[in-house]
């Protein structure tokens, strides 16, 4: 497994607006015990600004882009924001600590975006928002691999990758796998490239920003679709019940107002309604 804690943290202002979107004036006050609150009494760990811990690269819910990271992640935490009236700046930190809230109980980050999964076993150390994605598992393949499912990677005895700390290891593992451990996204499908392994097994969503590039799309091609029942939620640190509130008041707001559809079309693809009536995340 490669290990990311030796990368140095970054910060990133994440400037990407949603089209009519208007950040509001800051209105952010400190309670002169170094407490930092946004608009409805939200608690903030620097004044003005929505921190957002993230890892680079997972597109498309979060990459650089032209200097700036965007993304459907991105997007959505900006209508926090705007909620808040204040501006969203983004961490860069390693996935494995999106587990343990380490950057939330630490307070170097108000909330996580990372494209996570809700389990029940990361709930012991976060609060999730509610449910803002339907996801599921896909199995990328070479187009001259001859895999045609999962279950074909393991009958011809191929190597499977996955990234590292994700649901999408987790299942590899639980299928019989020793699945080859990547960094990030881009280097699981750097791995497949190289031949390192000849087959991975990552969210969909992300395959399918993969295939948007012709090259990828010439090159590699979906052998098999998982059906996880898995649901990404934001996550902040446990008991920020008013963060939570002001999350799920953004999302279904978004949701209501066609806003979340046009992010979808943009980042994702094709919309799918199901993403959209996501039932509540269980508290």
């Amino acid at each position: 497994m490669n290990s990311v804690l030796g990368r140095r943290t970054r910060i990133l202002a994440a400037t990407t607006a949603t089209v009519g979107l208007l950040l509001v004036a800051g209105c952010s006050s400190d309670d002169g015990g170094g407490k930092t609150t946004a608009s409805g009494g939200v608690p903030l760990v620097k004044s003005g600004q929505l921190t957002t811990c993230t890892h680079l690269p997972y597109p498309p819910f979060q990459s650089e882009i032209d200097g700036k990271v965007q993304g459907f992640d991105v997007s959505l935490i900006d209508l926090v924001a705007a909620d808040l009236g204040v501006k969203q700046a983004i961490v860069d930190t390693p996935f494995e600590n999106f587990k343990t809230g380490a950057f939330l109980n630490s307070d170097q980050c108000d909330l996580a975006a990372a494209g996570m999964t809700i389990t029940e076993e990361r709930k012991k150390n976060v609060d999730f928002s509610d449910p803002y994605f339907d996801a599921t598992q896909a199995v990328l393949v070479d187009k001259n691999s001859g895999i045609t499912s999962l279950a074909d990677v393991k009958a011809k005895g191929k190597k499977l990758g996955a990234q590292a700390q994700t649901t999408g290891e987790d299942y590899a593992k639980q299928q019989g796998f020793d699945p080859v451990s990547f960094e990030s996204s881009d280097a699981v499908l750097s791995g497949l490239r190289s031949g390192q392994v000849q087959a991975v097994v990552i969210d969909y969503p992300v395959v399918q920003g993969w295939l948007k590039d012709k090259a990828n799309a010439d090159a590699f091609e979906v052998a098999d679709n998982i059906n996880t029942g898995e649901q990404y939620g934001f996550t902040v640190k446990k008991g920020n019940t008013k963060l939570v509130a002001a999350i799920n008041k953004a999302l279904a707001d978004a949701k209501a107002d066609g806003t979340y559809k046009k992010l979808y079309e943009k980042w994702i693809g094709p919309y799918d309604a199901a993403a959209a009536s996501a039932s509540p995340s269980a508290s």
